[in-house]
């Protein structure tokens, strides 16, 4: 997180939640979320993440699979955004953060009231919506 704050000012930052890997990962993540306040567009902030990722040792594999680190932009005070090609698109909000509880557990921490701003709900409704209990089925 001291590094994102080479990229502007850091408004808000969670706490680190441990959560279970998701597809063939094959330990814990640690997650969070903060609130970066920049002057770069999105596709420029979306470049600086990938390159404080490359300098933290990431590299290219296997889809889902364990990693260095992983810094992705899920939502902008812009609303959408839209860009590039299938190859490097960048898609803000980000289309699965409303299917995972482990961006939006750390996000509603900082920023609860956050509107989506396709659906409209906030990140405590859609976090709610996610996590909450359901009857078995009969």
């Amino acid at each position: 997180m001291e590094e994102l704050a080479a990229l502007g000012m850091v408004a808000a930052r969670s706490p680190v939640i441990a959560t279970p890997a998701m597809g063939a990962a094959q330990r814990r993540f640690a997650n969070a979320a903060l609130m970066l306040e920049s002057e770069l567009a999105p596709p420029a902030l979306l470049a600086a993440l990938k390159r404080i990722e490359r300098e933290f040792g990431r590299r290219r594999g296997q889809r889902w699979g364990d990693r260095v680190l992983d810094c992705d932009i899920v939502l902008w005070s812009g609303g959408e955004w839209r860009s590039g090609r299938r190859s490097q698109a960048l898609t803000i909000p980000h289309p699965a953060f409303r299917q995972r509880a482990f961006v939006l557990a750390p996000a509603r921490a900082i920023a609860a009231d956050w509107r989506d701003p396709l659906s409209g709900l906030t990140l405590a409704q859609l976090h709610a919506r996610l996590t909450r209990r359901r009857p078995l089925p009969r």
